[in-house]
């Protein structure tokens, strides 16, 4: 990891790969992963942990499979939202977004369990950032 500041709007600016996430620092066992989103995601769920989303440019959708039933949470520029550990979820971004996310070192972007994973969707558990 880099010992100097990271400016996002560059590392951003670094790649053009959609729905694959770059590791931009890690803190104590976390990544700080950072992604261009466009459409939708797959349906996963992470088992064993919590998934912290900031939205940093664009608007963001999340649809979550809950108890009670089917519900979708809007995240416009600026916002957060913590889907917790084991709710099925879907990102999605109608109009493209730029999103920070933390996660565990090591998580795989599609969960534990996850549908299909269609092409446009990169399965991985982060990329280092080249910038």
């Amino acid at each position: 990891m880099s010992n100097r500041p990271i400016a996002l709007d560059q590392a951003l600016a670094s790649f053009d790969a959609l729905w694959s996430p770059r590791i931009v620092t890690r803190v104590n066992d976390y990544d700080v992963r950072i992604a261009k989103v466009h459409g939708e995601h797959v349906w996963h769920a992470h088992d064993d942990t919590d998934e912290f989303f900031l939205v940093l440019d664009g608007e963001l959708r999340i649809s979550l499979r809950e108890s009670g039933g089917e519900r979708t949470v809007l995240l416009p520029k600026g916002s957060v939202f913590t889907v917790p550990r084991g709710t099925e979820h879907r990102p999605q971004a109608p109009n493209g977004a730029a999103i920070l996310m933390f996660e565990p070192t090591g998580t795989p972007t599609v969960g534990d369990r996850h549908d299909p994973v269609p092409a446009h969707i990169d399965a991985t558990t982060g990329h280092a950032l080249d910038a």
